[in-house]
């Protein structure tokens, strides 16, 4: 019987943290050495959302270059993982989405990805953030994946908790107060398994009307939740940087870990 995977939310940031040494990009390959190896990752990205939920099918995907104005080295760098047809039809079919074969992944797996697993040598399939899809269908997206978890399958979810680009300081290394409350909002209710809760993320109050403009960074936050509900959650790379931005990752361990 193979061992049931962990699912990760990951909060992506910048595309250079795929090429700059700091922090953020030291945790994630940290987080690479710990977890248990996956025979597969299935990844929720908020850089590809859709009408309906879609599964990249393609057996080699690409990597994809969706951010403008970086350094040439950041374009120069690659992820050729492989894909995985069979774990992109399971999807699919636990979803009641639709294979695409037109994508690949985008800088909000990659990016990731390539410091967690920097040999490219574990097949990825990317799913997209249905646009449509409310908080509770979210959630029941992750649930609805769960069966992938005792399948030797990494739920790998990429977002951030906190995203508003209109309010970006570039010179700030932390956050902005409301920044840092919605954060502990969202840490609070996650780590008290309170996952429910975190669809409700308008409760947090006035931090929660700042927090992003758009829900697509968030939403890979509940698709996660759903598909690891019942387990404990750890933090990684708690912070906020450049004002508005959370970096803040979740580790979700399986439930059998604690069962006495």
């Amino acid at each position: 019987m193979k061992e049931k995977m962990p699912v990760v939310f990951v909060g992506h940031g910048s595309p250079m943290n795929a090429v700059e040494e700091n922090e953020f990009s030291r945790g994630w390959e940290a987080l690479g050495r710990e977890l248990p190896r996956p025979g597969a990752i299935l990844a929720v990205s908020a850089h590809w959302v859709t009408d309906g939920v879609r599964v990249c099918s393609a057996e080699k995907p690409r990597t994809i270059y969706d951010m403008y104005g970086f350094p040439d080295a950041l374009y120069r760098a690659s992820y050729p993982a492989p894909g995985d047809p069979a774990l992109s039809r399971r999807a699919a079919a636990l979803l009641g989405g639709r294979e695409d074969g037109s994508w690949g992944l985008d800088h909000g797996v990659w990016s990731v990805l390539r410091r967690m697993y920097p040999a490219a040598d574990v097949p990825v399939v990317e799913m997209s953030v249905d646009a449509n899809a409310s908080p509770e269908a979210l959630f029941e997206m992750g649930r609805a994946l769960r069966p992938l978890r005792e399948e030797g399958v990494l739920i790998l979810a990429s977002g951030n908790v906190v995203h508003n680009l209109s309010l970006l300081d570039w010179d700030r290394p932390d956050g902005y107060p409301w920044a840092d409350e919605f954060d502990a909002w969202i840490r609070d209710r996650i780590l008290a398994g309170k996952y429910g809760e975190a669809l409700h993320w308008q409760d947090a109050g006035e931090s929660a009307k700042k927090a992003f403009r758009t829900g697509e960074h968030f939403a890979p936050l509940l698709v996660a939740l759903g598909a690891a509900e019942g387990g404990r959650a750890r933090t990684r790379n708690e912070a906020r940087t450049l004002g508005s931005l959370s970096m803040t990752c979740y580790l979700f361990e399986p439930e059998k870990q604690y069962d006495h």
